[in-house]
């Protein structure tokens, strides 16, 4: 080998550790930078005629896209878990465990024992003023767990626009980096730090909304939600979040977007097409999908538990709860008849009936919305419209319509009457009960209207208003001001009733221990709820375990989502990271490298010199 050759090799040694060293200062430099993926030098033997020497071939930046693919998925996941169990644990403190002060069960069970005591001393001022007072720190916790589920309804609304004004940036600031990509004249330095650049933003989108990520031979990126939606790709998709402005009890999603009464969520992609994200279903990860998830589904089942239990509270008190009596045809057929002249709307009617020894339960309820369905106990619901005044006749044949194997009558006004199919038939009507509203205090019934909605109306459940009076109504049920203001009125069901009766209180505990409630008034408000049944002390009962279950499983989901981004993190570090005490070594391997050639260069020099010389 001539000293020329031997001058052009150590010269490209020289080049190549020097490069290398710039690579590795720039690694030691950004070994805690978030993101940054380790580079290297690619150097290649180039051999010419009289000559191989090295040469460098580009910057090589450590990249896994299958792991980086996963990483993108789990950081949505984790992201939506970690949105639900945050806010679901705020609605754990509000809602407090069973037990606790403060908490439902341990509240009503002293309002219980308030009646319970009433109706041992019905007399006795004090013992009339506890329930008074328990009553109204019921309704009043009803209220208050109320307006904090609607505050964190409310904190979801904003977050939704934050989070949309944000990945409207990052998706604008990733379309920048696709067009930058394409620019061949950009230093491999530069390229390295852009594709670092561009991951991050990727795995930012991804915290927001779900999805996947197409890496590109050119280094530009495509994304697209994981149900297919483009984000990304020859230009970028735009979020908008219509905010409904304040939202409340009444406040719900619907299917039909004209008549949704939240804030609604759009994409507009670049040809101009525009996709509600909520209505057709597009979000399976990210923050978004899980505020939406809380604004939507899970905050307002909460809700939906406490209006459950504010309605069978009022219930308890309200219910003019009458048997029916005795009834036949004259010619074998027997059954029971009842008065529903005075029934309103929501309120309905329970017939009991057995075939061939089967029992059988109806309950017929005062309604136009023309369902029929088998609730959460077993129970058919019936709706019909009674009409104002209720019109017998016409609830009759309503009836003989939908439970042919009856003789179904209205004999006289007002009154239904409910026949077996005869001596020997495969028939026995059991029991005709009608279920009214009190909606005074002292009309001589022993029901009365203690708890009442907005305005001091009274509470029937009816499902006829838009919405149902049943929605909201823990955020608006208080007690009744003339309760308040007379405590008597617990007792005296009658103006010259003695105080010493407890005929009232004792008809209020026989109605808290028998009435039974469930959940849901039609197929369509219990599609995805949690039914409920039993009295309200059951369902107090239930909707505590349930909220505790459900919140225990969003922790547990949040904690082991959060361990597999940790591991997957741990992972990428390994893969990515910076490791010092390697690259050091590096260094020391470097710089001996560069002295080796330079000391080859020294030497050449110092034989040209002498060559020159002599001649």
């Amino acid at each position: 080998m001539g000293l020329v050759s031997s001058l052009s090799n150590a010269v490209s040694g020289l080049r190549t550790s020097q490069d290398s060293i710039s690579i590795l200062s720039r690694n030691i430099a950004n070994s805690g930078t978030p993101g940054y993926h380790r580079q290297s030098l690619n150097i290649v033997d180039h051999s010419s005629i009289n000559s191989t020497y090295a040469r460098t071939a580009g910057v090589e930046r450590a990249f896994n896209q299958s792991l980086q693919t996963y990483y993108n998925r789990q950081v949505s996941d984790t992201s939506m878990s970690n949105v639900t169990g945050n806010y679901l644990s705020k609605l754990q403190g509000y809602l407090g465990k069973p037990g606790d002060a403060g908490s439902l069960d341990t509240m009503f069970g002293s309002f219980r024992n308030s009646l319970q005591a009433l109706a041992t001393s019905p007399d006795d001022y004090s013992t009339r003023a506890n329930v008074v007072a328990e009553a109204q720190a019921m309704a009043r916790q009803l209220n208050s767990l109320s307006t904090s589920i609607q505050q964190l309804r409310q904190e979801t609304e904003t977050r939704i626009s934050n989070d949309v004004s944000e990945v409207n940036a990052m998706l604008i600031s990733l379309n920048e980096v696709n067009n930058r990509m394409l620019d061949l004249g950009m230093t491999d330095t530069a390229r390295a730090q852009l594709y670092d650049q561009r991951d991050r933003l990727v795995a930012s989108v991804a915290e927001v909304i779900d999805v996947q990520a197409e890496y590109r031979a050119d280094g530009t990126v495509a994304l697209m939600t994981r149900s297919g939606v483009g984000l990304l790709d020859n230009g970028f998709s735009t979020f908008k979040f219509t905010t409904a402005g304040a939202l409340s009890a009444t406040s719900q999603t619907n299917v039909d977007s004209s008549q949704s009464k939240v804030g609604k969520l759009t994409l507009t992609t670049p040809s101009g097409l525009t996709i509600d994200l909520v209505q057709q279903g597009v979000l399976q990860g990210g923050e978004l999908a899980g505020l939406v998830n809380l604004r939507d589904k899970i905050l307002v089942e909460a809700q939906n538990q406490l209006d459950e239990i504010a309605a069978g509270m009022a219930a308890i008190f309200s219910t003019i709860t009458t048997p029916g009596t005795a009834a036949d045809d004259g010619a074998g057929a027997t059954g029971l008849s009842a008065d529903i002249s005075h029934l309103k709307p929501g309120n309905d009617i329970l017939l009991n009936y057995s075939v061939n020894g089967s029992a059988q339960r109806v309950r017929i309820v005062n309604s136009s919305n023309g369902e029929d369905f088998v609730d959460a106990s077993g129970q058919r619901v019936i709706s019909v419209d009674f009409g104002d005044p209720p019109n017998a006749p016409a609830v009759a044949a309503a009836l003989q319509t939908e439970l042919p194997g009856l003789a179904i009558t209205s004999p006289s006004a007002g009154v239904l009457r409910v026949l077996d199919d005869g001596a020997g038939g495969r028939r026995d009507v059991t029991a005709l009960t009608t279920r009214g509203t009190a909606t005074g205090t002292q009309q001589g019934e022993l029901a009365m209207a203690l708890f009442v909605d907005q305005g001091n109306s009274a509470f029937t459940d009816n499902l006829d208003t838009d919405p149902p009076q049943i929605v909201g109504f823990a955020s608006r049920i208080s007690v009744n001001p003339a309760v308040i203001s007379d405590n008597r009125l617990l007792v005296q069901f009658d103006i010259d009733q003695t105080l010493g009766d407890a005929s009232r209180p004792e008809y209020i505990l026989n109605q808290l221990g028998s009435m039974s409630f469930v959940s849901g008034s039609t197929p369509a408000a219990n599609a995805g709820r949690h039914q409920l049944n039993g009295t309200v002390e059951q369902l107090i009962e239930q909707v505590l375990n349930y909220q505790g279950t459900t919140i225990g499983s969003a922790l547990r989901a949040q904690s082991n989502r959060q361990l597999t981004l940790d591991t997957i993190t741990t992972q990428m570090e390994s893969e990515y990271g910076v490791n010092l005490d390697e690259e050091m070594a590096r260094l020391t391997e470097l710089q001996s490298a560069y002295a080796a050639n330079a000391r080859v260069v020294s030497v050449v020099k110092e034989l040209l010199d002498t060559l020159f010389a002599s001649t």
